[in-house]
């Protein structure tokens, strides 16, 4: 259905969103430690096709051209992680001056552009000598976050103006803590929720250190997937309560009331710790805007096999899937804004990712790499991002990830995000038919997303 008239305004930030480990290559260069990743992508068996990130897209030395690339795009903000191990090899103590130098320059490349950088401290990445004192298991790790925030801080504020504590702290502890699919690759139902609360307790350490330290904004990027009922029966209704405890409200809740959804001790019974006052209220720090990283929905029925949540997900009949199965539905994307606004008081707020794998071929052929699926992906969900501004959401950016193919952590270099393409035998870029759109977004304040597609 054609829109009659799209226009985001003036300020909104139309940028790309990578990661460190994903990207960079290098991960041991110039006195860096090695991370989590690093030791789990080189642990046989945990990583499709025994790939790791030691080259990745090697960012570390091409970013000059990278830059390059999201000029031609006309981004005007970058969205990239800052490896916690380049800063501090062994994890805490003593800084590595040649690791902050990396993001200085890349910072500096970006300004020079026309890019406002934007930030990320945590991006799944710790370092492996922290995890070897327990990691997001122990307590200590807060002030040890902290610390590493207030360096960043120092260096780069004021050059950084946008900050962003944690990505996607659900991923880190359902598939680092909980299911064992990813770094560190534990499997416990007790150890999960200590990681989610360190996790959120580091979060509002960094925003304290920020209010002492730093001068501009910051924020916490969460992943939100909608759940929806499979059926209105009483337990498919139960289950998708669970469902959106679980991998939303658990990080959320806390972050805006202090408190933790009243579903998490169904899901992990004995498992579920009782938290001191003192812990909630540092966790509930003001935030400047909240990051949303968003990308399927879940429609979701009762489930007894279903570990630990009872509740399982239900694939939809005509629907058109990713390849990583994902279900594409941008009706999804502004509920969730909308929910956003009216659950926790309409807050700034930035997508700060949002995108598909599909498949492209391992080589452009003649410069072209023809990409209609996540063409059409795009287009819908930026229609659906307007709807929500349009509806009062305050949404003030936009990411696309990714702004290259890179290391998809265990999936290897299997699914394919990027609207750049990478060559990763050669490193040759080509933007794809999805980059050559999103330009035209861009360059149009979206007013293009309103004529129909031929």
């Amino acid at each position: 259905m054609t829109q009659t008239a799209i226009e985001f305004p003036p300020d909104f930030m139309w940028g790309c969103a990578t990661a460190a480990y994903q990207i960079e290559g290098s991960p041991l260069a110039d006195g860096a430690g090695p991370s989590i990743w690093q030791r789990f992508a080189h642990t046989p068996g945990m990583i499709r096709d025994g790939h790791t990130g030691d080259v990745a897209c090697d960012h570390y030395r091409r970013w000059h051209g990278d830059i390059a690339l999201m000029r031609e795009l006309g981004l005007n903000a970058y969205r990239f992680s800052i490896s916690w191990s380049r800063i501090f090899p062994e994890g805490k103590g003593r800084i590595n001056q040649k690791g902050i130098d990396f993001y200085s320059r890349l910072v500096d490349g970006l300004l020079e552009a026309g890019i406002e950088p934007t930030a990320t401290l945590f991006h799944w990445d710790l370092p492996a000598a922290l995890d070897d004192r327990g990691g997001w298991l122990n307590p200590d790790i807060a002030d040890w976050f902290g610390d590493y925030a207030a360096t960043m801080y120092r260096a780069l504020d004021g050059r950084v103006k946008m900050w962003s504590t944690l990505n996607e702290p659900w991923v880190v502890t359902d598939g680092g803590y909980l299911h064992g699919a990813l770094a560190p690759g534990h499997r416990s139902r007790f150890e999960a929720p200590i990681a989610s609360h360190n996790l959120m307790r580091s979060h509002g350490r960094a925003v304290q250190v920020y209010r002492a330290e730093g001068k501009h904004r910051i924020g916490l990027v969460v992943n939100v997937e909608p759940k929806y009922p499979a059926s209105q029966s009483p337990e498919d209704l139960a289950a998708t309560q669970r469902a959106d405890a679980y991998m939303n409200r658990q990080y959320l809740d806390p972050a805006f009331f202090g408190t933790y959804p009243e579903e998490l001790r169904e899901i992990f019974g004995e498992a579920w710790p009782e938290w001191p006052d003192e812990d909630m209220a540092l966790i509930k720090q003001p935030i400047d805007f909240l990051g949303l990283n968003w990308y399927t929905r879940s429609v979701t029925r009762h489930d007894e096999n279903a570990w630990p949540l009872k509740a399982s997900g239900v694939r939809q009949k005509s629907a058109t899937y990713t390849e990583t199965g994902w279900e594409v539905y941008a009706q999804g994307l502004t509920d969730t804004l909308m929910w956003i606004k009216q659950r926790y008081g309409n807050p700034p707020i930035y997508i700060t990712e949002n995108g598909s794998a599909f498949y492209d071929p391992p080589v452009a052929e003649d410069g072209v790499i023809q990409d209609p699926l996540r063409v059409d992906y795009l287009r819908k969900h930026l229609r659906a991002a307007h709807a929500a501004r349009e509806a009062g959401c305050d949404l003030r950016g936009y990411f696309a990830w990714s702004l290259l193919d890179n290391l998809e952590w265990s999936l290897g270099y299997s699914k394919r995000f990027g609207i750049i393409h990478v060559d990763f035998e050669t490193q040759t870029r080509t933007l794809k038919d999805s980059a050559k759109l999103y330009a035209k977004v861009i360059a149009s304040q979206g007013r293009i997303l309103a004529e129909p597609v031929a």
